[in-house]
């Protein structure tokens, strides 16, 4: 039961990473964007830069995934980043 706890929390970290990107993003465009004299203008630029860390906070993690069979076997997945368990559950010849 610890391992299936140990190896979910591991899957959530995909996503946990994408947010702390986001929020680093986010924080950065604040401050390039804090001087500008349009409130919309530092409020879109924050926007943005949280979206493009987001995008590539989650590419960059999602490669390290794939790459580093030590993180595959301590989070049970695919060499392409799919949970193991997703497809003893769920077969992909099931799917169509």
């Amino acid at each position: 039961m610890v391992r299936w706890v140990l190896r979910f929390l591991g899957w959530l970290l995909t996503p946990l990473v994408a947010w702390a990107a986001s929020f680093a993003g986010a924080t950065l465009g604040a401050k390039v964007g804090a001087g500008a004299t349009n409130p919309m203008t530092t409020f879109w630029i924050t926007v943005v830069f949280g979206g493009v860390f987001a995008i590539a906070g989650a590419v960059v993690w999602l490669r390290v995934l794939r790459r580093s069979r030590k993180l595959q076997d301590a989070l049970a997945l695919e060499a392409d980043g799919t949970p193991i368990m997703a497809l003893e559950t769920h077969p992909p010849e099931k799917l169509q």
